[in-house]
């Protein structure tokens, strides 16, 4: 059976060899059809600390590492670094 691949963004990076992954899931409601985002974080194994904060990276399935890290970073494409703190996201 192959292993599940998920694509999100890095939003911490602060643990050593560790980063937490926010993946958005898209979908229609069923009954509405209105289109709805959930969002699950992940943590995922990045053992040579290369990710930062706004990195969009692929995670794919692995054995479990700690309590709750069962991911590892396979690709990393370089974001800005920024993510929009939350008085700004309502200030515009």
């Amino acid at each position: 059976m192959p292993r599940k691949e998920l694509v999100g963004k890095v939003v911490s990076d602060k643990m050593q060899q560790t980063i937490v992954v926010a993946v958005e899931t898209h979908f229609a409601h069923p009954q509405y059809e209105k289109p709805i985002v959930r969002t699950k974080k992940f943590k995922a194994h990045d053992p040579e600390n290369k990710c930062k904060i706004g990195d969009q990276v692929r995670l794919k399935e692995c054995r479990p590492l700690s309590k709750t890290k069962r991911w590892i970073v396979i690709d990393i494409q370089k974001g800005d670094g920024v993510l929009p703190a939350i008085d700004e996201v309502g200030a515009v």
